[in-house]
């Protein structure tokens, strides 16, 4: 085994990346902490090197997959996104650029690629995004058409909520996520519009109940696909160890058989 293989293996461990995911959660309470003029007039330096100490270990964490990996560490989406955390991170946050402080907290992102639980859920959402596109195209031209009917039939009385389309749009999407949507909104309406109900249920009905269950749908279907091919990768790995097994196994019968042959043919 060369050394580049040694050090990929060993930073990638499960006890590397351990204590990796236990700094990314004391620096990101370290970062929470900073943010309290309090705690920083008293462990100030304290937390200053604490974050340049995860900093440093970042990077050495990266530079050892590079010099692991090579050119094959990009090929990993993971370590991409790892990459750029830890790059961002680097930036200079002096002088006009001190507003850059505030991106370290992206360190945290991190936990997603380090915690295999989580990279299953990020997997899932990205492989669900095609579906979810369909939905969000749906789920928008039902807001257009109801937002140009309800500009035109409340329009009038109720400018501030349905003045417009836009206007109408944010005011349908308050109704879709039932905030305040009776009393503040449909109620109101309905005072000068009674029969308003028999357009504002059936809209509620359609995107809240329905069109934002198919988001659920989709996901969950892509999470069920991501365990089944995950499923499906261990048993591929265990078949190949099995079969493996068996032509270790059968070489060294045949190895015993060949000694046998040689001791009965000397003896």
């Amino acid at each position: 085994m060369t050394t580049r293989l040694r050090v990929a293996e060993f930073i990638e461990g499960r006890r590397a990346q351990t204590i990796i995911t236990a700094l990314i959660v004391l620096n990101a309470i370290s970062l929470g902490l900073e943010t309290s003029p309090k705690v920083m007039g008293t462990f100030g330096e304290a937390l200053s090197a604490f974050d340049a100490f995860v900093l440093t270990v970042f990077v050495v964490e990266i530079a050892a997959k590079l010099f692991g990996r090579g050119w094959g560490f990009f090929r990993d989406g993971w370590n991409v996104f790892d990459f750029v955390i830890v790059g961002i991170a680097l930036l200079p946050a002096s002088g006009p650029l001190a507003v850059l402080r505030a991106l370290r907290v992206l360190r945290v992102l991190r936990l997603m690629s380090v915690v295999p639980q989580m990279r299953t859920v990020i997997q899932a959402l990205i492989t669900a995004i095609p579906g979810m596109i369909s939905i969000i195209g749906l789920i928008t031209l039902i807001f257009y058409v109801s937002a140009v009917l309800a500009t035109n039939f409340f329009g009038g009385d109720f400018n501030e909520w349905f003045g417009s389309v836009g206007a109408s749009m944010y005011s349908l999407f308050q109704i879709m996520t039932l905030e305040s949507w009776s009393m503040g909104i449909v109620r109101p309406v309905m005072v000068e519009y009674p029969h308003a109900w028999a357009f504002f249920v059936p809209f509620i009905l359609v995107t809240s109940f329905a069109v934002i269950n198919l988001f659920i749908g989709v996901i969950v279907d892509a999470m069920q696909t991501q365990h089944t091919e995950e499923a499906r990768e261990i048993e591929a790995h265990f078949d190949a160890d099995a079969e493996k097994l068996r032509e270790e196994m059968a070489g060294l019968r045949a190895e015993i058989a060949g000694l046998r042959q040689s001791l009965q043919q000397s003896g």
